[in-house]
């Protein structure tokens, strides 16, 4: 009896074994084996424009002792940092309607409509951002009509936020959306109930209850607009300098890959930073 226990144990283990292996092989293939390839590629060099396997510090001392790196560096990480911040102020109120004013069947259609940019190329959308943007476009000859600047919103800041805008509002809105519907109604009646105003509800129960995903929504457009290159080049007009056009720049400059794979590492360090102190802070428990 013990041995067709035992026989019966090692093949549950196999099977739950068998339906686990595809998580850490993805991990491996697609996360841990591009990471140390790209650890291993910063240590070699460039010889007569081919990379050579190597171990030269050479890319790191060149990145380091730029002068204009650590500023790139932090006017990505703020630039990506406002615009998650005013994505999701933006995506707020409508993730808020579609999760308590709306019905469950309403709400998988404006769902369904957040999602459909999706079926466009994102390509696509910034350059037809550029028709509204560009000089005599629709943005600016709506301004003009008013009375103010008719100008090219081209080329500024603008322009560089929304395009994060239109990557980034759309994955916004669904998990901002999630995330208020989980929320305990039992726990809004009861304070509606006791004569708590819709505010303090809100300030109260629905934030902190929903804590986890609005903290996600904000990290997800922080990670999308930081890696971010389509907007910096054709909205930005590569004017504000940046690591994803900081990046193609070394390449372009004599196939300097153990520089680029120095400045990636730099920004997967920033990345990896980031999301471990928001899903902290998203996950920690009330009151702490």
């Amino acid at each position: 009896m013990s041995v067709l226990s035992a026989k019966v144990r090692l093949r549950r283990r196999a099977w739950f074994a068998l339906w686990a292996a595809p998580l850490p092989i993805w991990f491996a293939l697609f996360f841990m084996g591009p990471m140390l390839l790209l650890i291993a590629m910063s240590f070699w060099s460039v010889q007569n424009y081919r990379l050579t396997p190597d171990f030269s510090l050479s890319a790191w001392s060149y990145v380091l002792s730029l002068d204009f790196l650590w500023s790139t560096f932090w006017r990505s990480y703020g630039l990506s940092l406002i615009s998650a911040a005013l994505v999701s102020l933006l995506a707020f109120p409508a993730s808020y309607a579609m999760a308590f004013l709306i019905t469950p069947a309403r709400r998988l259609t404006f769902l369904g409509l957040a999602l459909a940019p999706f079926f466009t190329s994102y390509l696509v959308r910034i350059y037809s951002l550029q028709v509204f943007l560009g000089e005599g476009g629709v943005l600016p000859q709506l301004f003009h009509s008013v009375g103010l600047s008719g100008a090219s919103l081209l080329n500024s800041y603008t322009a560089l936020f929304l395009g994060h805008a239109t990557l980034t509002l759309p994955v916004v809105l669904v998990l901002q959306t999630l995330a208020l519907g989980n929320v305990d109604r039992t726990e809004m009646s009861a304070a509606v109930n006791l004569g708590a105003r819709p505010q303090h509800v809100l300030r109260h129960i629905i934030l902190p209850a929903a804590r986890p995903g609005l903290s996600l929504g904000v990290l997800f457009a922080f990670l999308l607009s930081y890696a971010e290159f389509v907007s910096a080049t054709y909205l930005g007009g590569g004017v504000f300098q940046t690591l994803p056009i900081l990046l193609t720049d070394l390449i372009r400059g004599g196939q300097q890959w153990p520089r680029a794979a120095v400045v990636s590492l730099l920004m997967m360090a920033a990345l990896m930073l980031t999301s471990l102190v928001t899903v902290a802070w998203a996950y920690r428990q009330k009151g702490n």
